[in-house]
């Protein structure tokens, strides 16, 4: 069977606005167009009141008592909802855990390599999970793999500013450490 390694999507609950005949409150606390408030009315008194003016009557805050809608163009808020959105979902940078893999018998080529890519991980804003797998007999070199995970983060370390997420730790036949740019 398969394994899927995909992260599941994060689905963003969309608030929806009620607007004109969908209000059920009786009365609402009623904002004007340029930001005045106009106290407060009954619904169906607001929704004429905006339709006077060639606009809809939008539920704001349907939360407080009583729920507060405002009179405006529904559809051009409507898209200024989704463009902030889109530019708060551009300017996001979500953290994830790349993972850097060593060995016991690692050569010093192979270890600048792999500290070139746990820089670019670091500096990318991403977190760097160090792993040694040990296999058959290396698994009773326990502190031999210890040691090259210090000597890894402190080559690293050398490199840029870190700090230890977590500390070297041994999961079975996994040695592993995370660190973080600081």
């Amino acid at each position: 069977m398969r394994i899927s390694r995909r992260r599941p999507k994060i689905i963003e609950e969309k608030k929806d606005f009620r607007f004109n005949e969908r209000i059920v409150a009786r009365e609402v606390f009623v904002i004007g167009d340029e930001g005045v408030g106009l106290g407060i009315m009954k619904t169906q008194d607001a929704i004429n009141l905006a339709r006077e003016q060639e606009m809809d009557l939008v539920e704001i805050n349907p939360k407080a008592e009583p729920p507060v809608a405002k009179i405006m163009n529904f559809g051009h808020f409507k898209y200024q909802q989704e463009k902030q959105d889109r530019l708060r979902r551009a300017h996001q940078h979500v953290m994830k855990i790349k993972c850097v893999r060593l060995s016991l018998r690692i050569g010093a080529h192979d270890l600048e390599i792999r500290k070139d890519q746990a820089v670019d991980f670091l500096n990318g804003g991403d977190k760097a999970k160090i792993e040694i797998i040990l296999k058959g007999r290396e698994l009773q070199q326990g502190p031999m793999a210890f040691a090259v995970i210090k000597k890894f983060i402190e080559d690293v370390g050398k490199a840029m500013q870190i700090r230890v997420d977590q500390p070297a730790e041994r999961q079975g036949n996994k040695i592993t450490s995370i660190i973080v740019k600081s």
